[in-house]
């Protein structure tokens, strides 16, 4: 039986042990052909109860050998992005669209993210963040395109805020550039770096303070 679908909301408390449920089954997940290569999946970590999720691409080379996400050179730049406006890596909850790691880094296809996507909506369904931080294209295009905004690429959105009813949840979804891709590119990093400042204004409210003076192209 698929856990997924077949599982019973349970109370707020156990959200830890629902995460868990998921992780093991996706552990166990021969869905895509990404299992025969795979080392270990990589389902996520951190607060069950965090009020922001990051959802990034795909695992890498270092995520594959330790099962965690974001924990290579890209990792260590979210780690640093993330506690630059007040928080931690245990306070937040980070996963990837796509479990294991495609061959070689190379961008997971559609039938790999589409295999995948289920565990990733019940992680979102029982975490139940305000904000969802989509980390590059993939994850972007992913989560954009569930909420029936169609974007043909990360550059017309990152920065963005988006307000949608997702899965019963009221969130808002900001998009910005994977940390892999502002590596090597210092404009990028600059950009990434802005757009969190954003996303702790959001997140503490100041955002909504200054609101009259955004512009509508910031909400669809």
């Amino acid at each position: 039986m698929n856990i997924v679908k077949s599982m019973i909301a349970m109370p707020e408390d156990n959200k830890k042990a629902e995460l868990e449920i998921i992780a093991e089954e996706i552990k166990r997940c021969t869905k895509c052909p990404l299992y025969r290569n795979r080392k270990n999946a990589v389902p996520g970590e951190g607060d069950p109860n965090s009020e922001i999720m990051f959802i990034g691409e795909a695992p890498g080379y270092h995520e594959d050998i330790q099962g965690r996400p974001f924990v290579g050179s890209a990792g260590k730049l979210l780690t640093k992005l993330i506690n630059d406006i007040g928080l931690s890596r245990d306070k937040v909850f980070i996963t990837n669209v796509v479990k294991c790691r495609p061959p070689n880094n190379r961008d997971p296809m559609r039938e790999e993210i589409e295999a995948c996507k289920p565990y990733l909506l019940k992680q979102i369904e029982i975490i139940k963040p305000r904000i969802i931080v989509t980390l590059g294209r993939h994850s972007t295009l992913t989560i954009l395109n569930h909420i029936g905004v169609k974007v043909s690429g990360i550059s017309s959105v990152r920065g963005k805020i988006f307000e949608a009813e997702m899965l019963g949840l009221k969130i808002r979804v900001i998009p910005v550039y994977h940390p892999a891709a502002a590596l090597y590119n210092p404009g990028l990093k600059k950009k990434l770096e802005e757009d969190f400042k954003l996303i702790k204004l959001v997140l503490t409210g100041e955002y909504f303070k200054k609101r009259e003076n955004i512009t509508l192209d910031n909400f669809f």
